[in-house]
This record gives C-alpha cells, sequence and structure tokens, in this order.
C-alpha cells in the first residue's frame, strides 16, 4: 500500500480539492478503502471513460478485498499539447457535466489540468496527500481511521508501452505500480499476457478487467463526427453533447486547442495511454 505522504503540494491559483462525493465512512470494516483515478485529455469526455468506472466497480465488488470510496477524472495540462486539445477549461467543464450527470462516486480534479506538466507517479501523490494527509483518510462505522489506496484506472495499451523497453522511466514504474498499483480495462486485441509477463515484479498490484461488452468509442472518432457534421448524441452525455454545441467546439481540429509547446517524446507518449484502451483515444 502507498505510504501515507505527509509533503505538500503546490496547488494552482483558487483551487480547491473536490471531495463531495467521497465517502468518509467505510461500510465493511474488512475491505480497504479504494480511490480510483483516471487521467487523461478527455476531449471530450464519453461514455466509454464514464463507464471504466462502472466496470471497475464491478470487478472490484466481485473479485477484491477493496470497497469503493470515490473516483476521479484527472485531465491533463495544457502543457501536453495534441490535435483536438481543447484548453484545460472547456475539458474541466465537459468532465465536470459528465460526472455529475453519471453516478454518485466520480469527480472531476482539475490539479494537474490548470499546472504545468505533471507525471502520473506525481498526481497519484497529489492524490494520496488530499486524501490521506489532508483530509485524513476514512473511518469504519466504529470510528477507526483507514488510510485509502489510490490506483489508476486506464486502458490496456498503457500496460502495453509500460512493458515497452525506454517508453516509462523504471522510477515512474515503480512509483505508480509499486507503490500505487493499477486497474486496467482490457480490450480487445490487445496482447496483455505478455504485458504483464514483463512487468512481473509488480504483477499483484495489476488487475486486469474484462470488457465484457465492447466499446470501441473514441474522443478521436467523436471529433471526427463533429468536423463532419453528424450526430454524437448517446456517445456523450447530453449535457457535454449541449455544451459542445453552445460553445462551437471541435468544428476544426486546430481551433479551441491549447497553445503550449508539448512535453518530451516520452511523456506524450506516457499520457496517450493511460486514460483508454487506445493510444489514440486515451487521451484525444
Amino acid at each position: 500500500m502507498a505510504a501515507h505522504l505527509t509533503e505538500s503540494f503546490t496547488n494552482p491559483p483558487g483551487y480547491t480539492f473536490p471531495h463531495h462525493r467521497l465517502s468518509r465512512v467505510l461500510r465493511n470494516p474488512n475491505k480497504t478503502p479504494l480511490v480510483l483515478v483516471a487521467c487523461g485529455s478527455f476531449s471530450p469526455v464519453t461514455y466509454l471513460h464514464l463507464r471504466m468506472f462502472e466496470m471497475a466497480k464491478d470487478h472490484v465488488r466481485q473479485n477484491t478485498d477493496f470497497e469503493i470510496v470515490g473516483g476521479y477524472l484527472s485531465p491533463v495540462s495544457d502543457m501536453y499539447k495534441k490535435p483536438g486539445l481543447l484548453s484545460a477549461r472547456h475539458r474541466v467543464n465537459m468532465c465536470t457535466m459528465g460526472a455529475e450527470d453519471s453516478n454518485t462516486w466520480l469527480m472531476v480534479d482539475s490539479w494537474e489540468a490548470f499546472q504545468s506538466y505533471q507525471r502520473t507517479a506525481i498526481v497519484l501523490d497529489h492524490f494520496d496527500y488530499e486524501i490521506n494527509t489532508v483530509l485524513g483518510g476514512v473511518h469504519t462505522e466504529d470510528g477507526e481511521h483507514r488510510n485509502v489506496r489510490v490506483m489508476l484506472l486506464a486502458g490496456s495499451d498503457l500496460i502495453g508501452t509500460m512493458s515497452e523497453p525506454g517508453v516509462w522511466a523504471y522510477s515512474d514504474l515503480e512509483h505508480i505500480l509499486g507503490r500505487y498499483g493499477c486497474f486496467i480495462v482490457e480490450r480487445a486485441g490487445t496482447a496483455m499476457d505478455q504485458a504483464t509477463d514483463a512487468l512481473a515484479r509488480w504483477r499483484s498490484n495489476i488487475h486486469l478487467i474484462s470488457q465484457l461488452i465492447q466499446n470501441d468509442v473514441s474522443s478521436t472518432k467523436v471529433r471526427l463526427f463533429l468536423r463532419r457534421g453528424l450526430s454524437v448524441r448517446y456517445l456523450l452525455p447530453n449535457s457535454v453533447v449541449d455544451y459542445i454545441e453552445e460553445h462551437g467546439l471541435y468544428q476544426d481540429e486546430g481551433a479551441n486547442t491549447s497553445a503550449h509547446p508539448s512535453p518530451d517524446k516520452g511523456k506524450e507518449r506516457e499520457r496517450e495511454v493511460t486514460a483508454s484502451g487506445s493510444k489514440k483515444e486515451a487521451v484525444s
């Protein structure tokens, strides 16, 4: 389990950590409290991004000794420049609408979005600090304090790149997989066995989730539909569709996008695969 962090983090101006949907009481004292964090561009957020949390919830309930107490979408910073990446303001707004409309335990944290590029390892440290140090974790119904386990939620291509030499720094792999761990939603056509074999050192911290109903909706495809004037209703939450139409977003792949320089190639690769089962979709 991740160690209890005591160091503080520099926050964007006016930032407040969202915890209005974080359950502060553990229902089952025999379970370990768990928060899931999905990182990515979410440009725009789709039903598949939201569906990943529900698939993880089912898997956790049926196959683990965890109890989910909250989930977070963490949109990437504008410092990550990629075609189709809207400004952080728009992406955070759309994620917030999607999360608020979807379930009772999903939230959006803007800490990563409104500052310079942050590695995934540091983002997870931030969540651990806010939840366990600042908020003090959770309690059982008898008042016993429990630290919350923070884990990454991502698509299966993440594991593929983590097992590929030179893409991720070993120190980051040790930090993410060793200190925290991850839940990975499998995707058709992805060779999971080979990837997890290469990461055998951390296998006990890698939880694989089967996608029983294949869903290949991607942000890239949604943006293409919008540029062609096609409907995207029922691919995204209605509130997100309305927001896109109201602000005239995604009419041009280069319009409304962030204008900051890209991070280095390795970091770009990392962000592309964190939030979804497709390299193109993960942050598109």
